[in-house]
């Protein structure tokens, strides 16, 4: 373990559930990935094994069964667990947003018939804001939830689910055109409902159907999906919240739990990439030396470590921030886009010092050449970064007078 991502003021508790994930990661995760990403197999073991740690109760509190942990452990545990696989991240991440969600949102029987369930990974959760037509357009959402006596009717297609298929709790966004009478704002029409399904593909509940794996460049192993929704009947209390018209700000503030993960697995899967880059830098030699004396590589192994220090610090600070109570969309946002496109260029930085070799499936390096652009567009865009930061800074610095 070398100097880099460190993090001063853990606890004891803290650090040891960092170093147990680290070894597992090392002994579980890291020997079976190519094996497992070339085939896009479901790593069915590795999740086992991650529900004998109890990980999929880490954020959950300890009355409902989990660990009470805070985001920042969180943040760090998908950092380890990236570096050896991105797509095992990605399983427990939608995990994690729906039970935050059920956390901070939900009714005392949402959360007593959930959330222990999820501690010990018998529930899975999955969610879904976008749509195939709208992209980051929230605002645009078509899936509708129409009264019909006690229940609603949820019609509509939604896309790009991650665990779609493996989840059997979708935590979806739809329009409901409930609220205050002159409401005009699409924000306050919208409502989270909590989908119990059967996992698998197909019909797994009357009006509901995942169609089936999307074929995707990287980001393998783990599914994603989409959904079609034609006439699911849903109970009024599985309203998260148990009231319509506020299923947008309680999506937002998952979504900055999200932003978080994502910076996390652009630290974790950086950091991989700078450790076989500086690897490979020591073994590969060229006019007599090797490459690492060479300064044109020495300079970009530089480089690399100072963006994998900086994005470990943004990532770190942002989930301190909302740990402590404080709105962090800003830093959220930074944190993500920081940590995504620096991941990018570390990736392909370490893609260069490997040379052809960095082109062969035979190499790691490769696979993480394909799944770093995920992280580019996961949980909003760059774009929508800088349109989230750059208008929160307005507010801040709005001229006076």
């Amino acid at each position: 373990m070398g100097r880099l991502a460190q993090t001063e003021g853990l606890t004891d508790v803290q650090t040891e559930i960092v170093k147990t994930v680290r070894d597992f990661v090392e002994k579980e995760i890291l020997p079976h990935v190519a094996e497992l990403e070339h085939g896009d197999i479901y790593p069915t073991d590795i999740v086992e094994g991650m529900k004998e740690m109890g990980l999929f109760g880490l954020m959950i509190p300890e009355e409902h069964g989990g660990l009470g942990e805070s985001l920042l452990t969180y943040a760090l545990v998908v950092e380890e667990i990236a570096r050896g696989w991105m797509s095992v991240s990605g399983i427990i991440n939608t995990h994690f947003i729906v039970a935050y969600l059920l956390k901070q949102h939900g009714t005392d029987e949402q959360k007593q018939s959930l959330l222990p369930r999820m501690a010990t990974g018998e529930v899975r959760g999955s969610f879904s804001m976008s749509e195939p037509a709208l992209g980051s357009d929230v605002s645009a959402i078509r899936t509708k939830a129409v009264r019909d006596g006690d229940d609603f009717l949820l019609t509509g297609q939604k896309m790009w689910i991650t665990n779609g298929g493996t989840s059997n709790l979708l935590a979806v966004l739809v329009r409901t055109d409930e609220g205050s009478e002159g409401e005009t704002s699409p924000y306050r029409r919208m409502s989270t409902f909590l989908v119990e399904k059967e996992p698998g593909f197909g019909e797994v509940a009357p009006g509901l159907t995942i169609p089936g794996k999307i074929e995707k460049m990287g980001y393998k192993g783990v599914d994603s999906t989409e959904a079609v929704f034609d006439g699911l009947r849903v109970p009024n209390d599985r309203v998260l919240g148990g009231e319509t018209g506020k299923g947008f700000y309680q999506m937002m503030d998952g979504v900055e739990v999200g932003r978080v993960n994502v910076a996390a697995r652009g630290c974790g899967v950086a950091l991989r990439a700078f450790e076989l880059g500086i690897r490979y830098a020591q073994q590969r030699e060229t006019f007599g030396k090797p490459i690492a004396q060479h300064q044109a590589v020495l300079f970009r192994l530089a480089e690399m470590a100072t963006k994998v220090e900086a994005a470990h610090s943004m990532m770190v600070m942002a989930a301190r921030k909302k740990d402590a109570g404080e709105r962090n969309d800003v830093e959220a946002g930074m944190a993500k886009y920081l940590a995504s496109e620096y991941c990018k260029e570390v990736v392909e930085d370490s893609f260069r010092i490997h040379g052809g070799y960095g082109y062969s499936k035979e190499y790691e390096i490769e696979r993480l050449y394909r799944e770093a652009p995920m992280l580019l567009i996961g949980e909003g865009t760059s774009d929508i970064q800088k349109m989230i930061i750059g208008r929160r800074l307005l507010e801040e610095y709005k001229l006076r007078g």
